[in-house]
Formats: C-alpha cells, sequence, structure tokens
C-alpha cells in the first residue's frame, strides 16, 4: 500500500466519482490497517521532490487532517491517537516535515509550515519536541530566501496553534526579533516580507513583555507603519491586519501612535486598493469595540486602579474620522451585491459610522446631519442611498431625545422614498433604516412616539406594498416590520396593530409563496415576521392566530405529501418544513399561553402530533430542531393530556438524545425532556429508564459536544422534580457525574472569556439538577438517601463562591441550592452548613445584591436555614400562616412574607 500512496493521492483527487471515491475508500482503509505507516507514508510523500505537486500537497493536507478537527471531542481523539505513536515513528515524521520546509515547491513548503504547526500544538505543552523553536531560528540565518519565508511561515502557524506561555520568553524574543527583521524594509524579498509580516500577526498575542517596554514597542510599531506604506497590496493588507490585532490586544499602550495611526489610515481608506481600504476601516472599528466595552464595564467611571482606561480615541479622532467614513459611503458599485455576505468600502465605513455612534453617542449626530441634509434629495442615486445609510447607521447610541425629533421629520419623507424612489438600492437602505428607526426608538419616548395613530396606517400600508418589491427590498421591509411589531408585544390588551392583523398575515403568507421568495432571505424574513406579529397580537386577534394554525398545518402537508424530488427540491423542502414547524411552535406558544385560547388550540393537538411524527419520520437534523421545539410548545400547551402521545413519540425522543453528530439537535431534545417531565409530572416515570439511560450514555460518550452537558444535568432536576423519590434508582449513576463535573467547573483561575462563560453554563446546569432532586425528596421517608452527598455540594458551593467568577445567574441558582438542601434534609443539614467555609459571607452577599432576583432567592435561603436551625419557627410560621415557598420553583411571591420574616430573624447565625 505504501508503494502505491502517490497513485492512490492522485485518484483522489480524480473528476471521476467513480475513481475518486475508490482511492478515498482504499486511503480510510490504509490508515484503519496501519496507522503509523499511514501517516510515515504521509510524510515521506510530502518531503519527496521527484513526487507529483499535486499528491504532495494532498498529502499534507490528510496529514494534517490526522491531527486536528473542529468537533471539541475528535480533536482529543486526534491528539491522543498521535501521542500514542511509537517515539521513533513521530521522529521520522517530523524530520520529513522539516525536510519539507526547503523543498522548491511552494504548496508543499506552505502545507508542511502547517502540519508542523499542528504537530507543535500536540507537542509543546507536553513538553516534547523541545528543539523546535531553536531548530526553525536557525534557519532564518543564511539561508535561501524561499526555505527563510516557509520557515517563518511556520513559525507564525505555531504562534497560531500554541498558547504564548507554552514558549519561553526568550524564545518568543527571538521569534519576534526574526518575524521583524523579515518585515524590515531592508529584506530584499517580497515573499520573505510578506510571510514575516503574516507571522508578526499571529505572533502578538506572544507579545506582552515586548509591547511593556517603550523600545521595543516603538520598534515594532515603526516596522508596522512601514510595511503599511509597502509598493506590495498584499504587504499593505497584512499589515494593516497586524494595526488591527493591536488596537485590540494593545489598546492601552496607543496612545503615542494615534495620530500617525490616523494619518496612515485615512490616507488608505481614501486612496489605497479596496482589500487595504477595508482593514484601514476595521482598525478604527476595532478601536471603537474596545472603547465600547471599556465604557459599558466600567461606564466612564475610571480610576487609577482600573485595568483599562479609556483614552477616548474615537471621541478625539471624531471631526477628522466621520468626514473621512462618510466619503466611503459614496463609493458604492452599480452592481453591489445586495444578499448577506456582500462586503465594500461603503458597507464598511458604515458599519464604522454604526460603531462611532455608540462609542461617543449624541457628538456624532451634528457631524452627520449636514451630511444627510446635503445628500439625500440628490439626482445621483449613490448621494441619496449614502444619506440614507449614513441615518441607519447612527441611530444606535445617540439618545432618543436626540434623535426622535430629527425621525419624525425624517419618518415621511422615508416612507416616500420606499415606495416612490426609482432606484433599487435606495428603496433598499431605506426599508434597513425604518426598520433600524423601529428597532431602537419605537417605544422609547412615551411622550414623543415614533408611531401614532395619525402615521400607523400609512406605515403599515407602505410597508406591506414594499413587500411586492424586489426579493431585497421586500426583505428589508419584512425586517422593518419585525420590529415595528416587536415594539407590541408588551402593550396590554389592544394594540396599534390589532385593525391591521389579518391583512399583516396575508401579505406575510403571500411573500411566503412568491416564485423568487428564495432569493435574499425573503421567505425566511417573512416567516420571521409572521411569528413576531403572532407574538405581538392581543386577545382582540386570537380568533385569527387559531385560523392561522389550520393555515400553518396545511402548509405543512403539503410539504410531506411532495414525491420524486431532487436533492435541491428536497433541500428547500427541508427549509419549508423548518420555517412551518418554527411557526407552529409560536402559535402553540401563544394560544397555550391562556385558557380561552388554550383550549381552541387543544381542538388541533392530535393533527398538529400526527404532522410532526411525520416530519421526523423524514429524519433531516435541520427540520427536526424545529419539530423538537414546537414539541415542547405543545407539550406545555396540552400538560398531563400530552401523555397518550408518549408512546409514538418516544422512539423520536431517543433518536433526538442519541444525536451527537448534529449536537443542537440533541441538546433541544434534552431541553424538550425538561418540558415533558413539566407537563406529565409522574406520568413520565414509564419512560424514565430509557431517558436516563440515554442521557448518562451521552455523558460518559467523549463524542458529546460540550455545549450539551449543561442541559442534560439540568434536566436529571427535571426528571427528579417530577417523578419525585422514584429517582432513587439513578442517585447512584447520576450523583457521580455530577460531582465530577462539579469538581472540574469549580476551578477555572486562567481560563479565557469563553471558557469562564461555559463553566459558568456547566455549574448552572450541576446546581439545577442538585435543586431538582432536593425538591424531588422533599417530605419523602427517603430524604436520608441525600444526606452522603451534601458534604460535597456544600464543598462545591464553597468552591465557586472562592472562585468569585460565577455570574448573577450561577449565584441565584446556587443561593437556592444552599435553601433547597436545608429545607429537603432540615436538622439534618444543620452542623454541615454550620461547617461550609462560606455559606454565611455568601448568604450576606446576595441579601446585599442589587439583583431582586438573587436578593429574594437568598430571602427564602436565609428563611429555610433559620427554620433548620431553630424548630421553634415552625409553631411560630403555624401562628403566622406564612405560605410555603421553593427556591426553584416560588409557589408565593416572596415579597408576601418579608415583613413577617423580619419578625422571627435579621441574621444568619
Amino acid at each position: 500500500m505504501a508503494m502505491e500512496v502517490t497513485q492512490i493521492l492522485l485518484s483522489a483527487q480524480s473528476v471521476d466519482s467513480t475513481v475518486r471515491k475508490h482511492a478515498e475508500e482504499s486511503l480510510k482503509q490504509f490508515q484503519e490497517q496501519n496507522l503509523p505507516a499511514f501517516l510515515l507514508s504521509l510524510s515521506v510523500e510530502l518531503a519527496s521532490e521527484e513526487k507529483p505537486v499535486d499528491s504532495r500537497k494532498l498529502a499534507g493536507l490528510v496529514l494534517k487532517n490526522a491531527l486536528d478537527a473542529k468537533e471539541q471531542h475528535r480533536k482529543y481523539e486526534l491528539v491522543q491517537r498521535w501521542l500514542s505513536l511509537d517515539v521513533s515513528v513521530k521522529s521520522q515524521i517530523k524530520a520529513c516535515l522539516l525536510q519539507t520546509l526547503s523543498s522548491t515547491a511552494i504548496d508543499a513548503r506552505s502545507t508542511a509550515s502547517q502540519v508542523i504547526a499542528k504537530v507543535a500544538g500536540i507537542e509543546l505543552p507536553q513538553k516534547q519536541w523541545p528543539e523546535l523553536v531553536g531548530s526553525l531560528l536557525s534557519n532564518v540565518h543564511q539561508v535561501p530566501p524561499h526555505v527563510k519565508q516557509a520557515t517563518i511561515e511556520t513559525l507564525g502557524y505555531l504562534c497560531e496553534e500554541v498558547a504564548p506561555e507554552v514558549i519561553d520568553q526568550d524564545q518568543v524574543n527571538k521569534i519576534l526579533t526574526a518575524v521583524v527583521q523579515g518585515m524590515n524594509a531592508n529584506e530584499a524579498n517580497i515573499e520573505v516580507r510578506l510571510a514575516s509580516t503574516r507571522a508578526l500577526y499571529n505572533a502578538l498575542g506572544f507579545a506582552q513583555a515586548n509591547f511593556s517596554n517603550d523600545m521595543e514597542r516603538d520598534y515594532i510599531m515603526r516596522v508596522v507603519c512601514e510595511a503599511t506604506l509597502s509598493p506590495e497590496v498584499k504587504i499593505r493588507q497584512a499589515a494593516y491586519e497586524c494595526l488591527v490585532s493591536i488596537g485590540s490586544t494593545y489598546y492601552e499602550k496607543l496612545a503615542p501612535y494615534i495620530q500617525d495611526i490616523f494619518n496612515i489610515t485615512s490616507k488608505a481608506v481614501r486612496d489605497d486598493e479596496e482589500p487595504v481600504a477595508l482593514q484601514a476601516i476595521e482598525f478604527w472599528s476595532s478601536i471603537c469595540d474596545e472603547e465600547i466595552d471599556i465604557l459599558d464595564e466600567f461606564g466612564g467611571d475610571f480610576t487609577a486602579d482600573s485595568d483599562v482606561p479609556c483614552y477616548y480615541f474615537i471621541k478625539q479622532a471624531l471631526p477628522a474620522l466621520v468626514p473621512l467614513l462618510l466619503e466611503t459611503l459614496l463609493k458604492q458599485e452599480e452592481d453591489q451585491d445586495q444578499d448577506e455576505g456582500a462586503w465594500n468600502l461603503a458597507m464598511a465605513g458604515g458599519t464604522c459610522l454604526g460603531l462611532v455612534a455608540r462609542t461617543v453617542g449624541d457628538d456624532i449626530v451634528p457631524l452627520v446631519m449636514p451630511f444627510i441634509e446635503e445628500n439625500i434629495t440628490k439626482g445621483d442615486w449613490r448621494q441619496r442611498e449614502a444619506a440614507t445609510y449614513a441615518f441607519g447607521s447612527i441611530l444606535e447610541g445617540p439618545s432618543p431625545d436626540k434623535l426622535i425629533p430629527i425621525v419624525n421629520v425624517a419618518l415621511g419623507f422615508m416612507l416616500t422614498a420606499l415606495t416612490k424612489d426609482p432606484n433599487s438600492h435606495v428603496k433598499d437602505t431605506t426599508a434597513w433604516t425604518l426598520g433600524r428607526i423601529f428597532e431602537f426608538l419605537h417605544g422609547s419616548s412615551v411622550e414623543t412616539p415614533i408611531i401614532t395613530s395619525a402615521n400607523c396606517q400609512q406605515i403599515i400600508t407602505v410597508l406591506l406594498q414594499s413587500m411586492k418589491d424586489a426579493p431585497n427590498v421586500a426583505e428589508k421591509a419584512c425586517g422593518a416590520l419585525y420590529f415595528l411589531a416587536k415594539g407590541y408585544e408588551d402593550v396590554g390588551p389592544t394594540s396599534p396593530l390589532t385593525p391591521f392583523f389579518q391583512e399583516i398575515v396575508q401579505s406575510l403568507l403571500y411573500v411566503t409563496h412568491r416564485e423568487d421568495a428564495g432569493e435574499s432571505r425573503l421567505r425566511t424574513a417573512a416567516y420571521e415576521t409572521l411569528n413576531e406579529v403572532v407574538r405581538s397580537s392581543t386577545e382582540e386577534t386570537a380568533r385569527l392566530v387559531v385560523e392561522l394554525v389550520q393555515v400553518i398545518m396545511t402548509e405543512l402537508h403539503k410539504t410531506l405529501e411532495a414525491q420524486k424530488l431532487s436533492s435541491d427540491e428536497r433541500e428547500k423542502q427541508s427549509e419549508l418544513q423548518g420555517l412551518l414547524c418554527g411557526c407552529l411552535q409560536v402559535i402553540i406558544q401563544k394560544l397555550g399561553a391562556s385558557d380561552p385560547t388554550k383550549y381552541a388550540l387543544l381542538q388541533y393537538a392530535d393533527q398538529i402530533m400526527n404532522l410532526l411524527l411525520r416530519v421526523f419520520a423524514c429524519r433531516n437534523a435541520t427540520v427536526h430542531e424545529e419539530a423538537m421545539l414546537s414539541i415542547g410548545a405543545l407539550a406545555y400547551a396540552t400538560g398531563p393530556n400530552f401523555a397518550k402521545y408518549m408512546p409514538d413519540f418516544y422512539k423520536y425522543l431517543e433518536m433526538g438524545l442519541q444525536n451527537f453528530e448534529e449536537y443542537q439537535v440533541c441538546a433541544v431534545t434534552v431541553g424538550v425532556v425538561g418540558d415533558i417531565c413539566r407537563a406529565l409530572d409522574d406520568k413520565v416515570l414509564s419512560f424514565c429508564d430509557g431517558i436516563m439511560t440515554q442521557l448518562l450514555k451521552d455523558l460518559s460518550s467523549n463524542q458529546l459536544h460540550r455545549s450539551v452537558k449543561p442541559p442534560i444535568f439540568s434536566c436529571f432536576g427535571d426528571i427528579a422534580l417530577a417523578i419525585g423519590e422514584n429517582f432513587e434508582k439513578y442517585l447512584m449513576y447520576a450523583m457521580p457525574m455530577l460531582q465530577s463535573a462539579a469538581e472540574l467547573s469549580a476551578h477555572t483561575s486562567g481560563a479565557d472569556d469563553e471558557m469562564i462563560e461555559y463553566t459558568n453554563s456547566l455549574r448552572n446546569g450541576i446546581l439545577e439538577a442538585y435543586s431538582g432532586i432536593f425538591q424531588g425528596f422533599k417530605n419523602s421517608p427517603k430524604t436520608q438517601l441525600l444526606i452522603p452527598y451534601a458534604p460535597h455540594i456544600l464543598h462545591f458551593l464553597d468552591s465557586i463562591y472562592i472562585e468569585k467568577d460565577m455570574d448573577d445567574i450561577v449565584m441565584k441558582t446556587a443561593i437556592g441550592v444552599l435553601g433547597d438542601l436545608a429545607d429537603t434534609l432540615g436538622s439534618n443539614a444543620g452542623s454541615m452548613i454550620k461547617e461550609s467555609l462560606s455559606s454565611k459571607d455568601f448568604l450576606n452577599e446576595c441579601l446585599s445584591s442589587d439583583d431582586h432576583l438573587i436578593k429574594e432567592s437568598a430571602e427564602w435561603a436565609r428563611l429555610t436555614i433559620c427554620c433548620m436551625l431553630d424548630m421553634n419557627y415552625f409553631s411560630w410560621a403555624a401562628q403566622k400562616q406564612l405560605p410555603y415557598c421553593s427556591g426553584r420553583h416560588v409557589l408565593v411571591e416572596w415579597s408576601q412574607m418579608k415583613h413577617q420574616l423580619a419578625a422571627f430573624v435579621s441574621v444568619f447565625a
């Protein structure tokens, strides 16, 4: 097989699908039969100069894919597989890879660079291959330019793959020196300069110490700024990408350079090639992002102790930056793609202008309004579109008081433009701007509302008329109507939209049947808007919503009856089924929210369920996610009556729980299990063995995406709450898994923001499981079964409190668990809670929280603990007729109990 690998790799790229498939099968078979030989033969192929470039390149790509994957569980498997290989085999592979860096074939060199970085990403954290960085650094001196280029490219990829702490500072300094020297204007070879500039982009995260040193930082900044003036477009673009990264990573170090950066970026925006100009604008967008984050976090209240003070770079640059961005809005392309994904100078400028508005607020308005007033009525469509785009871009950030008077003047003009302007680009942007007005200003002022009885009919008429326009305009009109409806979600029993409800629904349904509804996301936008119109509907239109059930069911039935479809038609059919299931979900939720409409809905429950079961039978993952959500809504609406559907539905529930590949479907299915538990209570018991077996199997699998674990743990709590003491048989399996996950999530020092966010999600799932289990066992003679687990749970609460990185959701759930533990275990938990390291401090912190939900949970927890510590409370509570209140499911308003509690306890002792 090793001798044939060249031909197999070439055949795997054949235009003949039969030949290609056979070659792919051969490669797979070789990999499964003898992995070491397979990987070694690929590395030899990649390194062999006499082999065809196409086979060498594919050999490298296959080798890279054998080391890395996007899915975390698969990546873990590949890493372990590589680490388990024989040392001699790995050494031979690595030697071949390093040898390939000297190849005359650029594709082979570039692929080898990536593979070396992947191996380094696995081995360097394990203290393996310690000589790699030194070996690469020795390659950048006195070698042919193509070898230097490949070596620097490898160093760049390596910095992308490994964490900064893996490489010691001395080696970091040498890497940065090599890279920055390669960028220097004295470097004659263009490819070396380009590779060096791109490598610096990846290496910037390693340069914390260097950017803290004035001389080193000055040198790096000078070289980057010089590179932005290179004669080569790709080098200039890469240099600006470095500047963007520096703006995000080292914002606090930029003050000495910001004027020079403005000078070079403004010149690039006005005069340079579009790829370079786009990156120059992106630099200012990145500065906006940084300042928005800082201002959001500190609210402008900075002290010497603040980690990163706000330097107000955007505010200082405003008089020059805003005119620069407004110029870009006039550089639209006549044939620019109006679908999502199009990106050009005008769009980048408008996006940056929007970020500037969010950063500086009211200050931007007087700088932009003259541009709008000057261009909004001009004969050239570019000027009208630019003026409209500028107005739409600045609607988020400035105060309503500043914008509403302007909007009230402009609204009539824009409604006329949406129907009368001869240019599609102008109408597209006008509809988008109206959507922004309704999104950010609709309902923001009671005194001067945007939508009034005088203009409501005109607005709706214009939007419905525009939904018959070209797909891109119609899609934006749907978006505007979406935000218009969203502004009336909580208006009460009547809504200004009520008189137009039937006309709006009919218009949206008409849009979904347009022959061109597949363009510009139009059909999707129409259904999303229909969903929002239903959500914001009132009791006055309930009859029409009930009639809509029949319409959507008929549409779904049609998709299920279609036969002999092409693959393209099947894909469109699946997309439509997903949209219809999503619409059904919203309608069910709306009608199921009140008794009169719920009764009307239940007439269709059997038909809806039969349709959804037929959708599941189609076995399409995209549709299954939406269908599952509809099932969850139906379970909530039908309550205990959902039990009759369980025998037919259970197999699809099980399939969803087993669906590791489409993990979103798995996660949604887990959530539906919770919905069913709440609907059926102990009637779910007969299905729990199968459900718990599958949930436990999911948690034990390396294939499970990590995002599914928190909802699974939370689901344990839902099941326990539904079946009470019958959860006993699952304790010996569930509790060890909860304990193991709790230990992993308790300590997160050094974790990045994404990991902390996930960890808090995991903690919340674990805590919800504990809460549900405690409440399920409350008042049961089997309560003592939980006592052995209490010390670990209290230790977990101590750990996450000490860590100081839990979010408000976790804090509320955690203090609720403390109350649940005391409430369920009573005097059995007294000594354990007293011995807890931080229970008292944690409780006091929650009691003084600004979040009323945390505070109320804490007050309830304090009550249960005091009850537990002083049994005389019960006689007192009986006299006062205190109602029952639970930590996870509050059965009474806590506010009714506060003054009564104060009469009994004042402190937690």
